[in-house]
């Protein structure tokens, strides 16, 4: 049988995965954490399983007649967190190379589990630069640079809205792109000289699922295939919904009368 020690290393070896992989991390970058971090306790029987929805743990003492001890954490609220991922990588390097407790590991993962994102309004003004700076890139003048800075801070802050009512990802980069394009079309009739494809692609660029399409190409090359493929599916999905969200409405707004398209 498992001892109580080394199942509370399993616990924290399983937690540190948990917030990796809730925080946006490769699959195999979580699969070699949860591993370094039993071996480095000295259980050397270890098989890791991780992909997005869940992790599997199977491990033994390594005796001719031990049970093989199986964890499995469900895993929920995927979402992307550079900082986090950053302290864990940390956290994972000084707790295989010092001496570290379990209980010291314990309460250090629960530090970086209560690390907060920054401000709202510092998350809106980043959001704003992007789409005004990528406006800039697609071509848009120093006048589309301001009117994507004010629809890319709009469209952020109705993102973060919807997310507080557990809005799934695809109505949410739908509704929030509709609502960038509707804007960015408002302004542009109504302002001379606004170029209004500039401005909507400056704020489609802050829902891009851009993590999740590198993360997919990475999981791909180290061989996790089935996590690789989830990913690529889950980005192309955003991808749709941001684009069905723009095109209902440059339709709707050629359809009643707006100004070609």
């Amino acid at each position: 049988m498992i001892e109580a020690k080394q199942k509370k290393i399993l616990i924290l070896a399983v937690r540190a995965g948990e917030l990796m992989m809730k925080s946006g991390a490769e699959i195999y970058r979580v699969e070699d954490t949860v591993t370094r971090i039993c071996k480095a306790c000295g259980i050397h029987y270890v098989d890791v399983f991780a992909m997005q929805t869940g992790i599997f743990v199977s491990l033994d003492t390594g005796d001719e007649n031990s049970d093989m001890y199986t964890y499995v954490k469900r895993i929920e609220g995927v979402s992307t967190d550079l900082t986090k991922i950053s302290e864990l990588n940390r956290f994972s390097r000084e707790f295989t190379t010092t001496d570290l407790s379990v209980e010291e590991g314990m309460h250090r993962l629960k530090e970086i589990s209560h690390i907060q994102l920054p401000p709202f309004p510092l998350r809106v003004l980043g959001a704003a630069l992007v789409s005004s700076f990528f406006s800039l890139l697609f071509g848009g003048g120093v006048l589309d640079f301001l009117c994507a800075f004010i629809i890319g801070a709009a469209s952020y802050s109705a993102s973060r809205i919807l997310g507080l009512y557990s809005i799934n990802f695809f109505i949410r980069g739908f509704c929030c792109c509709a609502l960038a394009a509707f804007l960015a079309l408002s302004i542009s009739s109504m302002v001379p000289g606004a170029n209004y494809n500039a401005i909507i692609i400056g704020a489609l660029m802050i829902f891009v699922p851009g993590v999740a399409i590198t993360n997919s190409i990475r999981d791909f090359l180290s061989g996790n295939m089935l996590s690789g493929l989830a990913r690529a599916t889950e980005a192309g999905l955003v991808a749709i919904s941001l684009a069905a969200g723009v095109g209902m409405v440059l339709r709707l707004w050629y359809s009643i009368g707006g100004a070609s398209l």
